[in-house]
């Protein structure tokens, strides 16, 4: 069954991609668009990623958890498909922009329609120039890209071939003068070339969820204030304990909760990402 789709107003276009020189003249919507006060991070990688690739991708997106940050993405296989999970199981909004019309009969890849309703599900969007019924073809990718470059505030690239059509987005970035971000890997991974052509070419590297908060302006301050304001009170006063390392079993006793509401407060932050064990103390991720 189709979800519900809309052509917008001109003026109803993201703001950022109104003001490319080849803003489209059409634009469909499946869902909610980005919200007008987001930052919006675009996310784009190779579809035949690496387990480093996909680790970094969950970490950098998890670590954005509780911050006025929308992730967009291509809907494609591989890092886009990773970035739409994770920030749907980060509680961030995100957009899709996919290579084909919009209708489910389309819809491209086809093994990712259930993520695109859980997108809509979840307070995010399908976004498309596209009409409907158009199904993708290889001209209407580059196409594609130059949406998710031209409505984003910065385009983080993570791992592409140095033929990869993923760098053709962050050359759009770059045309339309939006920040481009990317990852380093190792010098031996096919996989790290485009990253590493870019990071000579000028582009911000980026080795923590903090750095991509700093592109934005957020202060570190202001940073962990929102990233633990959809903490419990007991991860919040376990999270200020921390701010000096501390072992478990002192941490336990200094928190005033039973060894069980501890450990298991303790488990959930660590999944979250918020804190880490290391050389025996609990401190800061």
């Amino acid at each position: 069954m189709d979800y519900p789709l809309r052509e917008l107003n001109p003026s109803e276009f993201p703001a950022l991609l109104r003001e490319i020189p080849d803003a489209p003249k059409k634009l469909f919507l499946a869902g909610k668009l980005p919200i007008p006060e987001h930052k919006l991070l675009s996310i784009v990688g190779s579809r035949a990623f690496s387990p480093y690739g996909r680790e970094v991708t969950e970490k950098l997106v998890e670590g954005l958890r509780g911050y006025p940050i929308s992730i967009v993405s291509g809907l494609a296989l591989g890092i886009d498909s990773i970035a739409h999970k994770v920030a749907l199981a980060a509680g961030l909004q995100t957009i899709a922009v996919p290579g084909s019309g919009l209708s489910t009969k389309v819809l491209y890849p086809r093994s990712n329609l259930n993520l695109a309703r859980k997108i809509i599900e979840n307070g995010g969007g399908l976004l498309s120039e596209f009409e409907p019924s158009f199904e993708a073809t290889p001209w209407g990718f580059p196409r594609r890209n130059r949406i998710m470059a031209g409505m984003s505030h910065a385009t983080l690239v993570i791992e592409a071939d140095i033929k990869s059509g993923t760098l053709i987005t962050s050359k759009l970035a770059t045309e339309y003068n939006r920040d481009v971000l990317t990852v380093p890997g190792s010098i031996f991974g096919k996989l790290s070339a485009g990253p590493h052509m870019l990071l000579r070419l000028g582009a911000t590297p980026i080795r923590d969820s903090g750095d991509i908060l700093e592109v934005f302006g957020f202060t570190k301050e202001e940073a962990k204030e929102k990233n633990y304001s959809d903490c419990s009170p007991e991860e919040k006063k376990i999270l200020k304990l921390v701010r000096n390392p501390l072992e478990r079993d002192e941490l336990i006793r200094l928190s005033g909760l039973t060894s069980s509401e501890a450990n298991t407060t303790l488990a959930v932050l660590e999944l979250k990402g918020l804190i880490e064990e290391f050389m025996g103390e609990i401190h800061l991720a």
